[in-house]
């Protein structure tokens, strides 16, 4: 069949403050809609994917009118929805035949509300996508029922029907690599300004799923029942060497957590250094799952940074998002990996269940004495299919406008703080973390190429926004920010 799948068109200021979007913007390989897109084309279909990250809703519409695609798979994110069903109503006033799918975490989570809310919607997946897709579009060829197809919810004769669960898939050695030839220019596709040493970049995960129980975290699995699934290290490696082949010369890998597994985290390493593949990578761990020695070892492999989920230098903060972490040990993890030579970033979280203004405090006090090499403050967000978002009753209130629905629009507010607090500690955090002298002048002494000078003058007009104008973050009705 001829298919199309679409990322609707969104901007930088959809997310980011205006003022600070020059430091924040980022643009991932949508690795989800790849392996989407490689069990396509390994089933005989066409296909062609569209990226509204770098063209406009009006782009998309002309070249769906020019490749009149049968099925057109649209991606959603919470944030994203309204722009998901703008593009589906204009994909059915371009031809009502077009049978229009939409998968993404907002899908997932809220299934057939999708179809309530979007008459122009066919069906939902409700998980992983591609060997549903596959089954979905066979059926579609066919001109057969959709009853049956597991992991949809799809509309029939005007009711709505859900299909049972697809089964989470167990041999992740079975997929095609994602179909990277299908994203056009990689160059365009970076992550933040300063979390990365070279270009292109691709996105890699040897894993999927995760064990662990943040309130604020949301996994197909949603229960854990099936833990981790992991891919071997001999398909990880290959799929490596393809994508150094293609010309990529960094790799940041996605997994929740690549130390889940010591031992397979250190057969990981070896196999990269004892093949002498010449790439830099970015991974990320649980403090309490790494030791010096492991981080070393990543170090030697060519792995330069390190993503460690602090989320707070309070306790009680940390035991209320069930992190499974202590200060301490987030403390023991920083020091480590500094200690062997590797770039530490640490997210902290404010707008925590139970968090109070001093709270929110002492963490910015705790980021400063931490001291990562880059740390990120973000408003905590019970997207759909979270802990948090079940239960917002017992820990706060929640705004209606899902465009709220990021890390930097507080949709989420404790009673124990106010929304305008929450942004004022992110503006705070970010004017003390970043405008250290000690910090500033370390920086500087980092710099080594045109990209580094890029990404530090971004870095230096953000923070003279954020002392020059109040309310960076904070959004006013309407949508905008200050």
């Amino acid at each position: 069949m001829n298919c199309a799948i679409v990322l609707p068109a969104w901007l930088p200021e959809d997310i980011f403050s205006q003022k600070t979007a020059g430091s924040q913007i980022n643009y991932w390989q949508p690795l989800g809609t790849l392996y989407v897109a490689s069990a396509l084309l390994k089933a005989g279909h066409r296909v062609e994917f569209l990226n509204g990250a770098f063209i406009s809703h009006e782009t998309i519409m002309a070249r769906l009118a020019e490749i009149r695609p049968e099925v057109v798979g649209l991606y959603s994110t919470t944030f994203g929805w309204d722009k998901a069903m703008k593009t589906a109503a204009a994909i059915k006033g371009l031809d009502p035949r077009i049978f229009v799918v939409v998968g993404g975490p907002y899908a997932v989570a809220v299934q057939e509300k999708c179809l309530a809310d979007c008459p122009d919607i066919d069906a939902v997946v409700t998980g992983e996508g591609e060997l549903t897709m596959g089954e979905l579009l066979e059926r579609l060829g066919e001109e057969r029922s959709l009853h049956g197809v597991e992991g949809i919810v799809f509309r029939d004769r005007g009711e709505i029907v859900k299909n049972p669960p697809r089964p989470l898939i167990t041999d992740l050695d079975s997929l095609p690599f994602p179909a990277r030839e299908l994203l056009g220019d990689a160059e365009r596709y970076i992550p933040p300004p300063a979390t990365y040493r070279r270009k292109p970049v691709a996105v890699l995960m040897t894993s999927r799923g995760c064990d662990r129980r943040c309130l604020y975290c949301f996994q197909i699995d949603k229960y854990r029942k099936s833990g981790i699934r992991y891919r071997s290290i001999a398909n990880v490696m290959e799929e490596i060497e393809l994508v150094l082949g293609q010309g990529y010369r960094e790799i940041k890998f996605l997994d929740d957590t690549l130390a889940a597994d010591y031992e397979r985290a250190m057969e990981f390493a070896g196999e990269i250094k004892r093949r002498g593949l010449d790439f830099t990578w970015f991974v990320s761990a649980c403090v309490n799952q790494v030791d010096k020695k492991l981080l070393k070892a990543f170090r030697e492999a060519g792995c330069w940074a390190i993503l460690f989920g602090a989320e707070s230098g309070v306790q009680k903060n940390l035991n209320a998002i069930h992190k499974g972490i202590t200060v301490g040990q987030i403390e023991k993890a920083v020091k480590a990996a500094k200690e062997v030579g590797l770039t530490v970033y640490t997210p902290f979280l404010f707008g925590i269940p139970g968090q109070t203004f001093e709270d929110g405090l002492a963490t910015i006090d705790f980021a400063c004495r931490l001291n990562p090499d880059i740390a990120n403050f973000h408003a905590i967000t019970p997207f759909p299919g979270t802990e948090l978002y079940d239960n917002l009753e017992k820990h706060g209130t929640i705004s209606e406008d899902l465009s709220d629905f990021t890390y930097q629009g507080a949709a989420f507010v404790p009673y124990t703080m106010t929304r305008e607090e929450i942004q004022t500690l992110r503006q705070l955090a970010f004017k003390r973390f970043y405008g250290r002298p000690s910090y500033m002048f370390k920086r500087l002494l980092k710099i080594r190429n045109s990209r580094d000078v890029k990404a530090a003058a971004q870095g230096l007009k953000s923070l003279l926004w954020l002392w020059l104008k109040r309310g960076v973050f904070h959004r006013y009705k309407g949508g905008g920010e200050g």
